[in-house]
């Protein structure tokens, strides 16, 4: 089987556990409008791989990543191609390796019994699952990505339920997603989930910006700045004070 790959990172800090082999594949169904790698969004574009060639390429770098570590894959959407990552995580979890998935979740239908089926196997073979929450608000997840948000929120739900390590990623933008509403919003939400290890905030940052303007895509947040730090503080005392 193949896959369209984007590009890798060898030494990933911040997307998983320790050190991590980062996988970033190609296609996005999602257009938040802060999205700062807006070159991974067409589908049928990157470079094609076989599982065996991405999983020998990965453990060139076991003595880095080790036991603590691991292999991450995120995107664009990685779950637009879940056929791809399931052959790959069996070849990885057979090898002893550590997976994780960076997503949004928008791929699960709740119902669709082929996508529980395919979401269900690759599930069994994942360690630990990142998940982004655009905005709790429906309508307002519409606005900032085109897309609803209730197949994310399912996404979270169906981790929990299976017993799958979960991290949930909040991007904090003045603005759009940081108001105490919201963000209570997201507490309340979040604290029903059994699997839930480690809450991030990510403050909103435009080093994106360049490549909209090479690739000649107006960018949607010009005009909006990164949150102040009281306003970051404040968003980590919402979501992760009082957290066992």
């Amino acid at each position: 089987m193949t896959g369209r790959i984007h590009s890798f990172e060898s030494f990933g800090t911040v997307d998983g556990p320790g050190i991590r082999f980062v996988i970033f594949l190609q296609g996005c169904p999602l257009r938040c409008q802060y999205c700062h790698n807006p070159d991974t969004w067409a589908i049928g574009e990157g470079t094609e791989y076989t599982v065996e060639a991405v999983v020998e390429r990965a453990l060139r770098y076991r003595n880095y990543f080790g036991e603590k570590g691991g292999v991450t894959v995120t995107g664009g959407e990685p779950l637009v191609q879940i056929d791809f990552v399931i052959e790959l995580f069996t070849l990885l979890k057979a090898k002893g390796v550590h997976t994780c998935i960076d997503t949004s979740g928008i791929t699960f239908n709740p119902n669709s019994a082929v996508s529980v089926e395919k979401h269900e196997k690759l599930l069994s073979l994942t360690d630990l699952v990142m998940l982004d929450i655009k905005h709790i608000d429906d309508e307002a997840c519409k606005k900032l990505t085109g897309q609803s948000n209730a197949n994310t929120l399912a996404f979270a739900k169906f981790v929990s339920e299976k017993k799958v390590k979960l991290w949930i990623r909040q991007v904090l933008v003045p603005g759009i997603t940081d108001d105490d509403e919201s963000l209570k919003r997201v507490r309340a939400f979040i604290d029903g989930l059994e699997t839930l290890e480690k809450v991030e905030v990510l403050p909103y940052h435009t080093m994106g910006v360049v490549k909209y303007e090479k690739l000649g895509i107006e960018y949607p947040l010009k005009d909006v700045e990164s949150p102040k730090k009281e306003r970051v503080l404040n968003a980590k005392r919402i979501l992760i004070e009082g957290r066992v």
